[in-house]
């Protein structure tokens, strides 16, 4: 009980509309509820009957984060505001936008990463020069002065798994 609490805290509405919550996730944070922690939704129904959030109907899940990342979730508060969301990121009307810090100083300062994606024999995930089904992240980068650190801010046009991480990893 005292863990759940804990992840009560955890999210932040950060924005509100009429159709839509901005909800902030923390690293951490499974998106997906496990046997010893909730999820995401689990949690914002926690804070829909202690009166943290006001809407008291059904939510919509629009696009997931993995535990590993932080940011904002947008969760529709109708059917028909996540089926316009889900259309809208879909015909890439709407753009989902990350940020990666690196210790490691890029092949290239900005571009796009293009490739086919196949796991490698260590089982990890690679880019390939295969073209069939390409995934295509665009990217610009910044040193963060004073730091040992590369600031990057990666726009994925394709939504495959572990494409960021991929990209990132492509760029030495």
């Amino acid at each position: 009980r005292l863990q759940a609490l804990t992840m009560l805290s955890a999210l932040h509405i950060v924005h509100e509309t009429s159709g839509l919550l901005f909800v902030y996730k923390p690293a951490g944070l499974s998106f997906h509820s496990t046997a010893s922690e909730p999820g995401v939704f689990p949690i914002l129904r926690g804070m829909q009957s202690t009166g943290e959030i006001e809407h008291s109907g059904s939510l919509y899940s629009c696009h997931r984060l993995d535990r590993i990342t932080s940011g904002l979730l947008m969760v529709a508060k109708s059917s028909d505001a996540a089926a316009q969301l889900c259309r809208a990121l879909r015909e890439r009307r709407v753009h989902k936008y990350y940020i990666a810090i690196s210790p490691k100083k890029p092949l290239k300062k900005q571009g796009r990463v293009r490739g086919d994606m196949a796991r490698s024999r260590r089982g990890q995930w690679k880019l390939t020069r295969g073209m069939e089904n390409p995934a295509l992240t665009f990217f610009t980068s910044c040193p963060l002065h004073t730091t040992p650190f590369t600031a990057f801010l990666m726009r994925p046009v394709s939504g495959k798994s572990h494409q960021l991480r991929v990209a990132l990893k492509s760029l030495g």
